[in-house]
């Protein structure tokens, strides 16, 4: 297997990539090495270097508001167990995974489906001649072993469903999403439009580095809530905003802690007025609906641009835009299993990796990514647009290398680094954050709510 990056020479690559300030690696401290998860892929160096690099861009950021620079100090340990995304609500363990999401064989391999939603679910049983109302896990796997599973994907992609095929890295590096992966940087920052260097209050050295910064958070499915608690972790007034009629996953009581929670219909007359009101001092805008879905309703990047000059606005989708599947839905788990990490992982037997790592490590991108294109909107003036992709970040995960006995190792009791609070949805017990940040310390200063809790006002 191939020597593993270290996590400083990952996170170094990293700031390179952001552009940010070569001095400011000197303020960090990484300890721990891979392997801390049973894993053969580098997991703990993916955790631990996105999470400092989300933690010292917004130092950085701080600084160049006045501040002095401060250590960012992360354990691997720590970081790993953080993006398994672990917490309870009043003493229960979320089963994260409806019945019917999972591996499926098929007559020539294997299907990975996704059925946490029951408009994905419904959907994919129909279309497999089931009914819903009476179908079991047994009577999907029959169904499914009539196909051969390139067919079964195109079948339920087509129909806007989320299904992905299991593919070797061979495979997925000849498709021609796979060598359009492979020719992009892990993320780009843009400037899309001019404007002048937005007001920003001068920050104390008592002050966390985000204090002052709002935060549009239009996600919903792991990896931009989870930029968005970083964010909220270091300082900022970080706005939910949940659609009405959508659907939610219980990991929004872990992801939730240190938002507001809001409800606004961007289909209605009132709901883009509401936006368009919030625009006007956001300093920050992520969005992680499919590709188009919001420039359809008058939120992409060039119009919230025009609408607030000197935006930063943070795109996420899961296979990026190039490509013929830039505009296919995914999940952390379909894009392993498209990319050739459950192949690679369990060979004949597929394996997932040990946490949604994919998810995470991006998530702490767009974390970085908004504090790093913040710090050049300061510097430069412009509106400027952040790109991630959690295949971007697969491909990215893959070039860290492969962990030597990665397997033997036991999964960590993550418990050890969890945390109690009270929230909107009952007691919570779920992983502290693992930047520990020297003078201003990490926290969450609103419990997590449910969506709609909060009025769409920063007042």
């Amino acid at each position: 297997m191939a020597c593993v990056t270290s996590a400083r020479d990952a996170l170094s690559g990293l700031w390179a990539l952001a552009g940010l300030p070569a001095e400011a690696l000197a303020f960090t401290r990484l300890t721990g090495h891979d392997p801390v998860f049973p894993s053969t892929f580098a997991v703990g160096t993916a955790a631990q270097s996105t999470i400092a690099a989300a933690a010292l861009a917004a130092c950085e950021l701080g600084h160049w508001r006045g501040a002095a620079r401060q250590q960012v100090s992360v354990d691997m340990l720590h970081a790993a167990c953080e993006c398994t995304g672990w917490f309870s609500v009043d003493g229960r363990v979320p089963d994260l995974w409806d019945k019917f999401s999972g591996l499926y064989r098929c007559s020539d391999g294997w299907v990975r489906v996704h059925a946490n939603f029951a408009h994905h679910r419904e959907g994919a049983l129909k279309l497999l001649g089931l009914d819903p109302a009476t179908a079991q896990r047994q009577d999907a796997e029959e169904a499914m072993l009539q196909w051969r599973a390139i067919d079964l994907e195109t079948f339920l992609s087509d129909a806007g469903l989320v299904a992905t095929a299991m593919r070797t890295f061979d495979e997925w590096d000849a498709s021609q999403q796979g060598r359009a992966i492979a020719s992009q940087p892990l993320f780009t920052i843009d400037r899309i439009g001019d404007a002048k260097p937005l007001p920003l209050p001068a920050l104390g050295d008592d002050q966390r580095p985000l204090e002052g910064i709002k935060v549009l958070d239009l996600t919903r499915i792991l990896a931009g809530p989870v930029g968005g608690k970083a964010l909220a972790g270091y300082g900022a007034d970080v706005m939910l905003v949940n659609s009405p009629h959508l659907p939610n996953i219980e990991a929004i009581a872990d992801t939730s802690r240190g938002k507001r929670s809001v409800h606004i219909d961007l289909r209605a007359d009132h709901g883009r007025s509401a936006m368009d009101q919030l625009l006007r001092d956001a300093h920050v805008f992520v969005q992680g609906y499919r590709p188009g879905g919001l420039r359809d309703l008058g939120f992409g990047p060039e119009a919230v641009a025009g609408k607030r000059p000197g935006i930063v606005y943070v795109s996420l989708t899961a296979y990026g835009t190039q490509g013929p599947w830039s505009h296919r839905r995914g999940f952390d788990s379909l894009v392993q299993t498209a990319m050739g990490f459950n192949h690679a992982e369990g060979g004949r037997v597929p394996r997932a990796l040990p946490m949604q790592i994919l998810d995470e490590a991006t998530g702490y991108l767009i974390a970085m990514g908004a504090s790093a294109a913040l710090h050049r909107q300061q510097r430069e003036g412009g509106s400027w647009h952040v790109q991630v992709s959690l295949a971007q970040t697969g491909h990215w995960l893959r070039q860290l290398g492969r962990v030597e006995d990665g397997l033997a190792v036991h999964r960590p009791d993550v418990q050890a680094f969890a945390e109690n609070s009270e929230s909107g949805f009952g007691a919570l017990r779920a992983i502290r954050h693992s930047a520990g940040l020297d003078r201003t310390p990490a926290r969450y200063g609103r419990p997590s709510m449910p969506p709609g809790s909060d009025a769409p006002s920063w007042g």
